[in-house]
């Protein structure tokens, strides 16, 4: 008999493309028929079907506070019963921008819109509009949302032109659009010899959370702002994931490196849908209608979207210790992730920064995109299988990041890493290897 998930899927595969939103719903590279959510609490979610999980994707990062946290709840309430879209100013917009800006330091002007697709858009075009230049550098592995100029792909040399990498992205915009390694600053310093006085921003994730969890290596971060400021481009952090996530400021406060344009998304909605892009007010300024550089939007700053995000940051504005014990909790499902890994004779890398964290079925470390794909997708996917069997819900991807939220619990840290041994036992029998030492 087919489980309600199983009915659902169905349905949504005759009128929606893969019967799915986002397309890593799918489950495509883990096999199987996703589970139908019908709601979350705290750090668990409940399927269609009954199934309670623990839940490590958190809507793939938005929920710092966890489901359905009480001031958030009574905040989108409230909005909404005042009127769920104006198409006109709010005073709550006006609050937002100046705790975004009070956070973030380097924001000093802040624009919001609604998702961090378009946030990275309208940043890249805005570097592009206060420069005068072309191009972009970006880096494989690293994700900025599904607009033209971030479905690229890396030809082979550091140097190269990119192509495209999605059908609809002409070569155009592949052109203007130049790849570098993650943690690589000689591939960097290849890119702007050959295209010296082109490139008008080089936007990355501190934090890279599009291929797992990669760190940036000792220096990296800071070269890249030596090396912008040299040239005279604009360094662009993508912290539509980590911002807010790992540390108040975001990775910017973490690594203490202050770029010129900052994109927000994710938890500064509080899980709607609500992003932000900001930085220096002199750049800034060129947006209209201040400036030549347009870009508009009719639900941006949507007011039920900006009471969620306003109740989240006052949330962890006003509870500083927050972050502390959310390091004290990944720290521990860290350190019992890499005994359990022991006890079963596996060499495999968990890599984590704050409460963002990643296990690479891999015998090398990761730090960029290229020892990120040799990682072994199908023990993960085997891996994956037997802990949601368990009831424990990650991301059904090798190359997407888990979260850990304040609403999880010793509890549910326990179970996770009681049922972990036995999911990795399972995950290499059906590898065909014992996990013997």
């Amino acid at each position: 008999m087919k489980t309600e998930s199983e009915v659902w899927f169905e349905r949504a595969k005759r009128r929606i493309p893969g019967g799915v939103n986002s397309p890593v719903r799918a489950y495509k590279a883990v096999g199987g028929v996703p589970p139908f959510i019908a709601s979350g609490s705290g750090s668990h979610v409940r399927d269609v079907d009954g199934r309670e999980y623990i839940d490590y994707v958190g809507s793939w990062g938005p929920l710092l506070l966890g489901h359905a946290h009480p001031a958030v709840v009574e905040a989108v309430a409230r909005a909404a019963r005042d009127g769920t879209s104006f198409g006109a100013p709010t005073t709550r917009e006006v609050e937002l921008a100046e705790l975004i800006s009070e956070m973030v330091r380097s924001v000093e002007v802040v624009r919001l819109v609604s998702s961090g697709t378009e946030a990275c858009m309208a940043a890249i075009r805005l570097a592009r509009g206060f420069t005068g230049r072309p191009k972009i550098i970006k880096f494989s592995g690293c994700y900025h949302g599904h607009a033209d100029s971030f479905l690229i792909e890396a030809g082979s040399g550091a140097a190269t032109f990119g192509v495209p990498s999605s059908p609809g992205v002409t070569e155009g915009v592949a052109r203007d659009t130049l790849n570098a390694r993650y943690n690589g600053l000689a591939s960097v310093d290849a890119l702007l010899a050959a295209n010296r006085g082109q490139v008008a921003a080089i936007i990355v994730e501190p934090v890279a959370g599009n291929m797992g969890c990669v760190p940036p290596a000792s220096g990296f971060l800071e070269g890249l702002r030596e090396r912008c400021t040299a040239e005279g481009a604009l360094l662009v952090f993508d912290e539509v994931m980590t911002g807010f996530r790992v540390a108040p400021g975001g990775a910017q406060e973490r690594y203490r490196i202050r770029p010129d344009l900052t994109t927000l998304g994710k938890i500064v909605g509080g899980g709607m849908p609500l992003a932000a892009y900001g930085g220096r007010e002199e750049i800034m300024r060129k947006v209209a209608p201040d400036g030549p550089v347009y870009q508009a939007g009719t639900l941006s700053g949507n007011p039920v979207a900006v009471a969620a995000g306003l109740a989240t940051l006052s949330v962890l504005r006003a509870d500083p210790a927050l972050y502390a014990r959310l390091e004290q909790k990944a720290a521990r499902l860290e350190t019992g992730t890499r005994l359990a890994l022991a006890d079963v004779g596996l060499v495999a890398h968990p890599q984590r920064i704050g409460a963002m964290h990643c296990l690479y079925f891999t015998e090398k470390p990761v730090t960029d995109w290229d020892t990120a794909a040799l990682a072994d997708r199908a023990l993960f996917a085997a891996y994956f299988h037997a802990m949601l069997d368990e009831g424990i819900y990650l991301a059904p991807s090798q190359f997407e990041a888990g979260f850990l939220s304040a609403a999880h619990t010793d509890e549910d840290i326990d179970r996770t890493l009681g049922a972990m041994e036995r999911c990795l036992r399972r995950a290499l029998a059906a590898r065909g290897k014992d996990g013997a030492p």
